[in-house]
C-alpha cells in the first residue's frame, strides 16, 4: 500500500489518475473511489469497493480520503486486511495517516507514506520552461504560486498569453479574471455560465438540483459539465476541482454578486426543501449540503469539523441499548442527568437517537428531542421545567402547537475535558437544524439546552437562538437554553434571515470583508437585565448620538438586521407608544423627558402640566413598555407597533 498526503491542488488526484493509467497498460483491474462522493460508513464503501476483494490483481485507487477519515481504522483493520495476495492499494489525502499504520509491524512491512510538497524551484522552473513560459517572469510567478502545482499552471496559462509580462509582473485583478478563462476554456452561453456556478456553489451537481435553477436546459448543460477536464464524476453527481471551485465562486461573487445572491437562494430553497422531505435516514447528510452553502461562514466552519465523516452514524435507540446511554450519561453528566435520562427513556424512548463508532461498533453518544403538548415532566426535569415557564410567560402555546427541547447532547464534554468540535457534535448541530425544519408549522417553540455556553454561545446565537434567563442546575451541570419562537420567525424567514447575514458580509466587495476573522460581523446578545440598562443608557444619550456607538444595542439585532441607526429605532419606539391602547400619556412623558429637550425631570413635568408624581409614574411606565417593546424586536423581530422589521 502507498499513502499519499498533501494540500488541495498538489497534484494527488493528477498523480492517481496516471497510477490507474500504467495499472491498466500493465493488465490490471483498477477500482476508483473518491471519499468526497462515497457516503463515508463501511457499508457504503463497500459496496463500492467491494469488487477487490475477488481478484489478486486489482488495483484500488482512494482518492480524497480526507472525507472519510473516519472510517481510517475500519479500513486498515476490518477492509484491507481482507484483501488477496497481490492486490495494490494507493491512498491519497490531506492528512498524514494516523499512527496506527506504523505501530503495526504487518503494515510496517506493507506500506509507504509519501508527503506531496511544493515542487522545488528547479521543478517549477522547468515545468514553467516546458510550457514556454517567458524567462522574465519566472520569478514573479513563482514569488505569486509558490510552486503549487495547480496554481502554477493556472498563472503560467495567463504569462503564456501576456507578451509585455516583465520581471514585475504580479497578479492583479485582472490577471486573476483571466485565469478561469485559461481554465475553463469557452463557454458556449450564459446558461452553460450559469451550470459552471452551481457546480461551483453546491456540494455535488446532479441534473434534478440544475433543473431547480436552469429549468429544461438541466440535461443537455449535465451532459456538458460531465465532459469538462476540470469537473469530476461519480455515482452521487458531479464535483469540480477544489481549487476550482474556489476559483470560479470567487469570480462569481466579485464580478455579479447579484448573480450569486440569486444562484445561492435558488439552492438554498431546493437543498432546504429536501430536508423536509427526505427519509429520517438522509436528514442529517441534507442538513450538511444545506450548510455547505454557508461554509465561508466564520461559525458555520468553526463550529462544524467536516473532517471525520463516516466515524459514526445516527440511528433511533434500541431497547437494549438503554442500559449504554445511562452509563454514558452517569459518565459524561453524573448521576442526577442518568436518572433524568432513565426517566424519558422510559415514557418517550422514539425521541432518542443513538451515535455510533463505525470502527468499534460502540455508543459514542446520544441526543434527545422531546416533543410536548402540554408540560409532561417539568416536575422532575429542571431543563424541561425551565422551557415551559419562559414559553408560558413570553409567548404562551395556542391550541394545536407544541414545543421541543433538544434536551441531551451526550458527550460534549467527554470525561470533563474541553468543549470541541467533533463528528458528534456536528451529528448534535444537525440533528438540531433537520427536526425543526421537518417540525412543519404546528412548532411554536424550540429550545436547545447546551453546557459549555462560553463555547458555543457564538454559534447557536448566529442561527438566531437566543438565551433565556432561567439556567436550570442539575447535580454538577449547569445548563443554558436557546430558545426561539418559530410563530414569529417561520423556518423559510430564518434561513432567510441567515443568508442575508452571510450575503451582506460575503457579496458585498470581496467575500468575507466584514471582520478579520472572515465571517460576519458578530453580534451583541444581552441578557433581559443588561437589554434594560443599555436601552435606559441610550434615551439618556438621545441628544448626543455620537456617544451612542458605544451601546452595545448599536451591536445587536435590534439595529444590525434593520441596518438602522440606533437613535432611528430608539425614536420610532418613542413615538409608537402612543399607538398602544391607553399609551398617549406614556408617550408624551417620554417623549418630552427625551426627544423635546427638557433638561430635567421637574422641567419636563412642569412643560406637561402634571404634578411630579404623576410625571413620574407616567414615565417609568413608559420606558418600561417601550423596553418590553423593544425585547420583543430583539427577540422576535417584531417593531414597535407590530410591524415586522425588514
Amino acid at each position: 500500500m502507498l499513502y499519499l498526503h498533501g494540500p488541495g491542488g498538489i497534484g494527488k488526484s493528477m498523480l492517481l489518475r496516471r497510477f490507474a493509467a500504467e495499472a491498466r497498460a500493465a493488465g490490471r483491474e483498477v477500482l476508483e473511489v473518491d471519499g468526497r462522493i462515497t457516503e463515508p460508513t463501511p457499508q457504503a464503501f463497500e459496496e463500492e469497493a467491494g469488487a477487490v476483494l475477488t481478484g489478486e490483481r486489482v488495483v484500488l485507487l482512494i482518492d480524497t480520503f480526507e472525507r472519510c477519515q473516519g472510517l481510517e481504522g475500519w479500513l486498515r483493520d476490518r477492509f484491507l486486511t481482507r484483501l488477496p495476495a497481490g492486490a495494490l492499494v494507493v491512498i491519497a489525502g490531506r492528512q498524514a495517516p494516523e499512527a496506527g499504520w506504523t505501530s503495526d509491524p504487518g503494515w510496517a512491512t506493507l506500506m509507504r507514506t509519501v508527503a506531496l510538497r511544493n515542487l522545488t524551484p528547479d521543478e517549477a522552473a522547468a515545468f514553467l520552461n516546458n510550457r514556454g513560459v517567458p524567462q522574465r517572469t519566472h520569478d514573479a510567478l513563482l514569488a505569486f504560486t509558490g510552486g503549487h502545482p495547480l496554481g502554477l499552471a493556472l498563472a503560467a496559462a495567463v504569462a503564456i498569453q501576456d507578451e509585455e509580462s516583465t520581471g514585475d509582473w504580479e497578479p492583479s485583478r485582472d490577471v486573476i479574471e483571466t485565469l478561469l478563462p485559461q481554465l475553463i476554456g469557452e463557454v458556449p452561453s450564459p446558461i452553460h455560465r450559469r451550470a459552471l456556478e452551481v457546480c461551483a456553489h453546491a456540494y455535488v451537481t446532479t441534473e434534478t438540483l440544475l433543473r431547480a435553477v436552469l429549468g429544461d436546459a438541466a440535461v443537455s448543460t449535465f451532459a456538458w459539465l460531465r465532459g469538462l477536464p476540470f469537473v469530476e464524476s461519480s455515482r452521487h453527481g458531479l464535483f469540480p476541482h477544489d481549487v476550482v471551485r474556489a476559483a470560479l465562486e470567487a469570480d462569481l461573487r466579485w464580478r455579479d454578486p447579484d448573480g450569486f445572491a440569486e444562484l445561492h437562494s435558488r439552492l438554498r430553497r431546493h437543498l432546504f426543501d429536501r430536508i423536509r422531505t427526505v427519509p429520517e435516514s438522509g436528514m442529517l447528510s441534507a442538513v450538511g449540503e444545506f450548510f455547505y452553502l454557508y461554509r465561508t461562514d466564520r461559525y458555520i466552519s468553526d463550529f462544524n469539523s467536516w473532517r471525520g465523516d463516516g466515524e459514526v452514524v445516527l440511528h433511533p435507540c434500541d431497547p437494549e441499548e438503554h442500559t449504554a446511554v445511562i452509563d454514558l450519561t452517569t459518565k459524561v453528566e453524573g448521576p442526577e442527568s442518568a436518572a433524568l435520562a432513565r426517566f424519558w427513556l422510559d415514557r418517550q424512548p422514539d425521541t432518542f437517537r443513538v451515535y455510533r463508532s463505525t470502527r468499534s461498533g460502540e455508543i459514542v453518544g446520544f441526543s434527545t428531542w422531546l416533543r410536548q403538548t402540554e408540560p409532561y415532566g417539568e416536575d422532575v426535569d429542571p431543563v424541561v421545567a425551565a422551557a415551559w415557564k419562559h414559553a408560558r410567560s413570553t409567548a404562551a402555546l395556542r391550541d394545536g402547537e407544541h414545543l421541543a427541547v433538544s434536551r441531551f447532547h451526550v458527550p460534549g464534554l467527554a470525561g470533563g475535558g474541553q468543549p470541541k468540535i467533533s463528528p458528534v457534535e456536528d451529528l448534535h448541530q444537525w440533528r438540531f437544524v433537520a427536526e425543526v425544519v421537518r417540525a412543519g408549522p404546528r412548532l411554536g417553540w424550540s429550545y436547545l439546552a447546551i453546557r459549555a455556553v462560553e463555547f458555543w454561545h457564538p454559534y447557536a446565537t448566529s442561527l438566531g437562538l437566543v438565551p433565556i434567563d432561567d439556567r436550570p442546575r442539575i447535580g454538577d451541570v449547569t445548563y443554558v437554553l436557546f430558545a426561539l419562537d418559530w410563530r414569529t420567525q417561520p423556518l423559510w424567514a430564518w434561513a432567510e434571515q441567515k443568508t442575508r447575514l452571510m450575503l451582506s458580509n460575503s457579496v458585498a466587495g470581496a467575500p468575507d470583508e466584514a471582520s478579520p476573522s472572515g465571517g460576519p460581523a458578530e453580534l451583541t446578545v444581552l441578557s433581559r437585565p443588561e437589554f434594560e440598562a443599555a436601552v435606559r443608557d441610550a434615551l439618556r444619550k438621545l441628544r448626543t448620538p455620537e456617544k451612542l456607538t458605544a451601546n452595545p444595542l448599536a451591536r445587536s439585532r435590534l439595529t444590525v438586521e434593520q441596518g438602522a441607526a440606533l437613535r432611528d429605532v430608539l425614536i420610532q419606539a418613542v413615538e409608537a407608544l402612543a399607538e398602544e391602547l391607553g399609551g398617549e400619556k406614556y408617550h408624551r412623558a417620554v417623549a418630552t423627558t427625551y426627544l423635546r429637550g427638557a433638561t430635567t425631570q421637574e422641567g419636563a413635568a412642569a412643560r406637561l402640566g402634571l404634578p411630579f408624581g404623576t410625571y413620574r409614574r407616567h414615565l417609568v411606565g413608559g420606558v418600561e413598555r417601550l423596553c418590553d417593546a423593544l425585547w420583543r424586536q430583539e427577540i422576535h423581530g417584531t417593531a414597535p407597533g407590530g410591524h415586522r422589521s425588514s
